[in-house]
């Protein structure tokens, strides 16, 4: 072992003892140990015990740590250490700017174990409010952050997007005379991508070159060509033929299991040279699937007996449903997120500021309940026609109590109950905690029903058909929260969702007035289960959203 790898080894055991609140003198001893180990020009796999032992800070204790360390790669005490710290708090570490005692903070005061929860805190403005941050320290971590992620081979459909347009302008640009599609698991709307598919009539060898002369590294050991840059995201091209193009790009753009079932279909010809995606439908006499809804096999037989219906679109939405402002942990106030909200041409904004119990977020307590209500009233005489709505995010407590008496719960034209503390439940816990907010009749809207982060955050287990169930039975929507790190409620349940006919709401979760774009995501998700306009409830026009507040104002009584 190398002097510095030494070194490394008690540099981090010191960073993790002052995580876990150890002995200041301890961790100096280790630290400095690791600062002397560093600069050591003998190298100490060379050295006797007694030799090692007498370097200046070092002395007997620490020579027979080294002595171990060399015969075994193995450092028991740190191994120790490394056990009882989370995963994610190891990998904050490798953060630029994150050391332990702003590592601290973020463990044991807003109780984030994860990369992705803390990126997702950032984006909320979480940080700020605590000692040691402000908001561009704020903006380091995040822009850290996101650089550490972006390096990690899996991205999220939002962070693709920008990939993707680079890659079409530049094959245009650059081979203007072939064909090109981005397929896959981008075409098909998926939430988190691992790889990109790109269906390419250029020639092997000279698209090879022209991506090497870009600095990406080529392996042709597949049957198709793959590349990586330096965000280590693989790109995999498939070289086709004239002939081959749209029927390649449509077996990319199906599940496995929509093409088994498309391979059996009579008269269907897979070796025909098809001239556009349209004709492969032609063939075989069925309506065309979008390649978003091409998952279940199911969905064959529905489009050739009954037709699909038009799924959501976004601009179907007429208004922003779940906001957060400059109350709690919003970057923007309510006038200027509800002007932005009206510039774009929608009818009305839902102010869902955080709750008391969310104290990390400046969560309102009842008095400013009040005083935001008075703004709010004032505003919508002002913007009139538009409609600022008086809603909350409510805390959902371990007992599935919502964090605010009945008399307060009853100011609000919506309350949306959500889960944010307590996370690490079994599914009992947070099945109990999810029905008693359900059967709330103050509650109007499920928030996030999991707590996921893609790539980040698994969520907590719930029986999906169950929630369902009991959000038909009490009138309560069932949100898709927007924002693309969560899409939470997953697409995969909202089909089950509309044939009880519960209402799901695309809500973009937003705390500044950027976060109103997200609802495309959304959308994006929702077109996967089919959803159409009329049953999500932020396409509700001014004068429907009006009549579902009068009904749940009704359901409380």
């Amino acid at each position: 072992m190398h002097n510095y790898e030494i070194a490394e080894y008690f540099n981090l055991l010191a960073k993790l003892m002052d995580i876990h609140g150890e002995n200041a003198f301890k961790i100096k001893s280790y630290s400095n140990a690791a600062y002397t180990l560093d600069r050591l020009n003998d190298p100490l796999v060379d050295m006797t015990p007694a030799q090692i032992a007498s370097i200046r800070g070092i002395g007997d204790a620490l020579a027979q740590k080294i002595v171990d360390l060399l015969a075994t790669k193995k450092l028991q005490i740190l191994e120790d250490y490394i056990e009882k710290t989370p995963a994610g708090i190891l990998e904050m570490l490798k953060i630029k700017g994150l050391g332990p005692k702003k590592i601290i903070t973020i463990w044991k005061e807003l109780g984030i174990e994860s990369i992705g929860e803390l990126l997702y805190a950032c984006e909320e403005n979480r940080l700020i409010n605590y000692k040691g941050f402000g908001a561009k320290t704020q903006q380091s971590i995040q822009d850290a952050l996101n650089y550490y992620l972006q390096n990690q081979g899996s991205f999220l459909y939002q962070q693709v997007q920008d990939i993707v347009a680079q890659i079409e302008n530049a094959l245009s640009l650059q081979f203007p005379k072939d064909q090109h599609q981005v397929s896959g698991h981008y075409k098909r709307q998926m939430e988190t991508l691992d790889f990109l598919d790109i269906v390419t009539t250029t020639n092997n060898t000279t698209l090879s070159n022209w991506l090497e002369e870009k600095g990406f590294i080529c392996d042709s050991s597949n049957d198709y060509l793959s590349c990586k840059g330096p965000d280590q995201f693989e790109l995999r091209w498939h070289i086709v033929t004239q002939d081959q193009f749209y029927i390649q790009d449509f077996i990319l753009s199906c599940s496995p299991e929509f093409w088994l079932s498309w391979q059996a279909l009579p008269n269907f010809n897979a070796t025909k040279a098809f001239e556009s995606e349209l004709t492969i439908f032609e063939q075989v006499q069925i309506p065309h699937i979008p390649s978003a809804q091409r998952e279940d096999p199911l969905i064959i037989q529905q489009a050739k007996t009954k037709g699909l219906n038009p799924t959501i679109q976004s601009s179907d939405i007429k208004g922003i449903i779940h906001s957060h402002s400059t109350w709690s942990d919003g970057l923007h106030t309510i006038e200027q997120m509800a002007v932005a909200a009206k510039e774009k041409g929608l009818e009305y904004l839902v102010i869902s500021d955080h709750s008391k119990s969310a104290f990390y977020a400046n969560g309102l307590q009842e008095d400013r309940i009040r005083a935001q209500h008075k703004e709010i009233d004032a505003l919508n005489k002002k913007l009139a026609p538009f409609v600022i709505f008086k809603s909350i995010e409510s805390d959902i407590l371990n007992d599935g109590s919502l964090d605010y008496p009945d008399e307060i719960l009853a100011l609000f034209d919506i309350v949306i109950a959500s889960v944010h503390s307590n996370l690490k439940m079994t599914e009992e816990k947070a099945m109990m905690r999810l029905m008693n907010a359900i059967e709330n009749p103050y509650t109007s809207i499920l928030g996030h029903a999991t707590g996921r982060l893609l790539l980040s955050r698994k969520g907590y287990p719930i029986n999906h058909e169950t929630i369902i169930k009991a959000c038909a039975a009490n009138d309560v929507v069932i949100e898709l929260n927007a924002h693309p790190r969560r899409l939470d409620m997953d697409w995969r349940y909202i089909h089950q969702a509309m044939k009880e006919d519960v209402l799901i709401s695309i809500n973009p979760d937003a705390h500044a007035i950027d976060g109103f774009e997200d609802c495309a995501y959304g959308v994006l998700v929702a077109q996967k289960a089919g959803l159409t306009a009329a049953q999500n409830l932020s396409s509700f026009s001014l004068a429907e959203m009006m009549e579902f507040i009068s009904y749940q104002q009704a359901k409380r009584n």
